[in-house]
């Protein structure tokens, strides 16, 4: 609901060419920390992207433009969560032990 299903890149003015109907039209989550390196799956690690987007942020092999990319994600959440912190998105066994102690 926080990003209301629109692409936090194609919102922000990120091209999508006229080639990519169906990359522009599917949505996914995308996760900032990703979850094959140990990304939580919290509302403060992931936004709705458009699959070509997602895929450019994943898989694309421009730096700058995946620089570009991580700097406008991490933005974007710090516009929502103010004590926003990337430390805490990640997955550590010693969040789960903490839970045990409680």
């Amino acid at each position: 609901m926080r990003d209301q299903g629109k692409c936090i890149f194609c919102e922000a003015g990120f091209p999508v060419p006229d080639t990519e109907i169906f990359g522009k039209t599917i949505k996914d989550i995308m996760h900032y920390i990703p979850r094959s390196h140990m990304g939580k799956g919290i509302e403060q690690n992931g936004a709705i992207g458009c699959r070509y987007h997602h895929m450019k942020l994943d898989n694309g092999n421009d730096p700058l433009l995946r620089k570009a990319m991580i700097k406008t994600f991490e933005e974007h959440l710090r516009k929502y969560y103010t004590d926003w912190n990337e430390k805490e998105l990640v997955y550590s066994k010693w969040d789960s032990m903490r839970k045990e102690e409680r």
